[in-house]
């Protein structure tokens, strides 16, 4: 499995979120966690699509992170307990360090 894969499914799962949220969502916080959750994902699934060539670990934490901080807020909007969303700043975090990480090599040339 490639991280291009990942990255193209990662896609398709923010973009139901996001449909999901804006047509089926029992609430408007369940729709905002839907929105805010299929955002972050997709803009990580093409950014870690657009530099998977050269940057491979930045792409991947970018992945990673973005699934994590999506999938805790898609959870809390389908019913789960809220105290998931303590996990959802991990997420966030990995997302952080993928971006540091692709500066870093970039920097490095």
């Amino acid at each position: 499995m490639t991280i291009g894969m990942w990255a193209a499914i990662s896609a398709a799962v923010a973009v139901a979120a996001g449909a999901f949220g804006a047509h089926g969502a029992a609430g408007p916080q369940q729709a905002e966690w839907l929105r805010t959750g299929g955002l972050y994902q997709l803009i990580h699934a093409v950014a870690a699509l657009a530099i998977m060539g050269f940057a491979r670990g930045p792409a991947i934490l970018l992945l990673a992170g973005g699934a994590i901080f999506a999938v805790t807020l898609y959870a809390m909007a389908l019913g789960a307990p809220r105290w998931l969303g303590a996990v959802t700043p991990v997420g966030g975090t990995l997302l952080i360090a993928g971006w540091l990480w692709a500066a870093w090599l970039f920097w490095r040339g």
